[in-house]
């Protein structure tokens, strides 16, 4: 288990990385160029079991296909109270599948959301047919919908999740792919310590732990927007094979990007984090 000093001084460093990237992927040099809105305007559609949906709006004339994003709401909330995020994700070239019920903590509407566009990767004459790609899905949440992120991700389907300020009713020992798990320094209804515990309990997988400075359960800014950047990044370098993204949480101490960003108040590693370099 590794905990970064935190920093006000700048950092020198430069992380040079390359990659192949598909005809709709986009690079950015920093960790925090990830809270800008990608290169696809997007287009929002009510489909699938209870599900909103968000997608690049050029998903018909491109010729890559897509990860995906599955997302649990918190408790009461509808996904029009993350259409910020949610709408940046498919900016970013992601398939998201949001579920519209106000009780995510189970995560089984969430896998129905991600069962659904595989489904229709296969049915000639969906605007999702042959787009998406069944192997890259991820799974994110807030508060109760991080709970529920925490149990889709038993499902081998998931292949990286982030629960942030999840709800207790979750194992994270039973995760089975990468894990960021977020707090917030000032949150009163999900402490900081709690997500911490499930972060120390899923030293089954890479996972790393970010608390957001003096920000409150309710993500008001300036965290909500560094929180969008972080978990756009996390998205792209394990769904998306962007390597610019990977030294947002990855590399030696100089040169982790959220190790040394003011607006993150903590910062750890697990070993299997670690050992991804």
């Amino acid at each position: 288990m590794r905990s970064f000093s935190r920093r006000t001084a700048l950092v020198a460093a430069t992380v040079a990385a390359t990659a192949v990237l598909a005809p709709w992927q986009a690079s950015a040099s920093a960790p925090r160029d990830y809270e800008q809105a990608g290169p696809h305007q997007v287009t929002k559609v009510a489909g699938g079991p209870d599900q909103t949906l968000y997608y690049p709006s050029d998903l018909a004339s491109d010729t890559a296909v897509h990860p995906v994003l599955v997302w649990g709401n918190g408790t009461g909330a509808t996904p029009s109270q993350y259409d910020q995020f949610l709408t940046h994700a498919a900016s970013w070239g992601f398939v998201v599948s949001a579920a519209n019920t106000t009780n995510s903590g189970t995560g089984s509407e969430m896998l129905a959301g991600a069962r659904f566009l595989v489904s229709e990767n296969k049915k000639p004459g969906s605007v999702f047919h042959g787009k998406i790609d069944e192997g890259k899905i991820g799974a994110a949440g807030h508060s109760q919908g991080g709970q529920g992120a925490i149990n889709a991700a038993a499902d081998p389907l998931i292949k990286t999740v982030i629960p942030i300020m999840p709800g207790p009713l979750a194992v994270a020992g039973r995760i089975k792919s990468p894990a960021f798990f977020v707090s917030g320094q000032s949150d009163v209804v999900v402490w900081p310590a709690t997500v911490k515990a499930k972060f120390e309990g899923a030293s089954q997988v890479p996972a790393v732990y970010g608390q957001l400075k003096g920000t409150g359960h309710l993500l008001p800014e300036p965290g909500r927007t560094r929180l969008i950047g972080a978990a756009t990044a996390w998205l792209r370098y394990f769904l998306a094979g962007d390597a610019n993204a990977k030294s947002a949480f990855f590399g030696d101490e100089a040169s982790t990007g959220l190790a040394h960003d003011p607006g993150w108040s903590a910062f750890e590693r697990n070993a299997k984090a670690d050992a991804l370099g």
